[in-house]
Formats: structure tokens, sequence, C-alpha cells
């Protein structure tokens, strides 16, 4: 009689590989799901996070009386008085700093005739910094009995009480027109120093007829202030020789007169 192979049952407690496989599967399906759901709350958090920031730096910079203008720092001012800039700058104080409108606070204080240039900027936590650069004078102008001092663009920016001794005087008639004067200033400031310092005062009465004083009484006829950097070094040349007049109007043919 043949003995019949038997196929041996599982253990008890043994799991099914089918069985198995399907509840590691379940496990792996599960933790993924868990990591997307994570990571979705992760975005939502780190979403919120960054609005909750820019909402409170908005607040922070824009409402907030931290962030606030305290006062005013002016620079530069040698003619002009700080407390006069402020004034005219007009900044509004208690306002954010960063809604300053610093074009226009720059604008007003331009109009301020000794103001060359002015920068505008913020300091933060609470100021606003004002930088002016000032114009310069190059001679003086009298005016109706008073002097003022003119810069290199003819422009009269201030007053003098005396006329400063290392000032050239721009002398010129009522009728004289102002870009006349502004063509004087331009010949004063072309001159060289030392050459400056000699100048007693400059008589103009068109922008064509401009001529120099110097203070030992010589005369020196200068035309227009077309090449007056050329018409300067030409003039220091003639100046080793005596004269009474020199005429550079034209510098490629200056005269002599004895």
């Amino acid at each position: 009689m043949r003995s019949r192979t038997e196929t041996p049952s599982p253990a008890p407690g043994a799991a099914d590989p089918d069985a198995r496989s399907l509840q590691q599967a379940r496990r792996r399906f599960a933790r993924r799901q868990w990591a997307r759901r994570w990571l979705a709350w992760r975005v939502v958090v780190a979403v919120l996070a960054v609005l909750v920031l820019v909402g409170g730096a908005t607040w922070l910079v824009f409402f907030s009386a931290t962030l606030s203008v305290s006062g005013v720092q002016v620079e530069g001012t040698a003619v002009l008085d700080s407390r006069e800039v402020q004034r005219v700058a007009a900044v509004p104080t208690g306002s954010p700093l960063a809604t300053v409108d610093l074009a226009a606070v720059a604008d007003r204080v331009e109009e301020l005739a000794p103001v060359s240039s002015v920068d505008v900027s913020r300091a933060w936590p609470d100021q606003v910094r004002i930088d002016v650069t000032e114009r310069q004078a190059v001679a003086v102008v009298e005016r109706d009995g008073v002097l003022h001092g003119v810069d290199e663009e003819g422009v009269l920016f201030r007053r003098y009480p005396s006329r400063p001794p290392s000032l050239p005087l721009v002398r010129s008639g009522p009728d004289t027109p102002p870009a006349a004067v502004a063509e004087a200033a331009t010949v004063v400031d072309a001159l060289p120093g030392p050459l400056a310092a000699r100048v007693d005062f400059v008589s103009v009465r068109t922008v064509d007829t401009i001529s120099l004083q110097l203070r030992d009484g010589t005369t020196v006829v200068w035309g227009s202030a077309e090449d007056s950097a050329d018409k300067a070094r030409v003039l220091e040349v003639l100046l080793k020789q005596k004269a009474s007049q020199y005429d550079v109007s034209v510098p490629g043919q200056p005269v002599i007169r004895p």
C-alpha cells in the first residue's frame, strides 16, 4: 500500500504571506498619506507665518508710532540757519517715517536761495536727514545799497554787512540784465586764485562787455565769458609786462596798451 505525501498545515499563529504583504502595503500607504497631510499642514503653517510677519512689519513701518518721525537732522549749513531749513522742509513730525515724501521735502528746501543742492534721506528709526550743499560766493554785487554774494551761476543768495576783502565787486548798471551779471560771475569763477586776488572789481554792462579792474589800477578788457580759461592763462603771461590796459577779449590776439 503506497503512502501519500501530505502538505504540511501552517503552524498555529503563523501569518499568511499574502496577508502579511497586504498589511505592509497598508502601513506604507498610511505613512504616505500622513506624510502628505503633514507636508500640506507645513505649507499652510509657513504661509500663515509669512502673512503674520508681513502684516506685522507693515503695521510696524506704516502705522505704528514706533517708527514715526520725531526729529529732523540738518547738515552742511553755514549761511543758513538749520532751524530755517527745518521750517521750510515742513517734515510732518509724528507721521510714519516710511510715508514721508522725501522728494517733496527736497523741493521745498531747494527753494532757499543759498541752497545749491540737497539730499534728503531717512535715518531709521525716527529721523529725517537733510544734507545741504550751499552756494559759494565768487563775487559781491551791490543792489539798492545792499551787498549780495553771487555764485558762479550768477545767483544772488546772501547778504554781507560789508564787502569781504577776498571777493571782487561786480559793478553793474540798473539796466544790466541778470544774464550779464551771471556772465561776470562766470568770469570771476574761471580766474585762478592768485589772479582773482588781484581783482578789485568787475564792470559789466552786457554779456559781451565785461572788464576787470585790478587792485593796482590796471584795466583788463575781457569781453564775454567765452574762453575765460584761455583768457586767464594769456593774462597771467601779459601781467609780466607793465601796462595800463590788457585786452584779452580775443585770447589769440591780445593787446597791451602802455
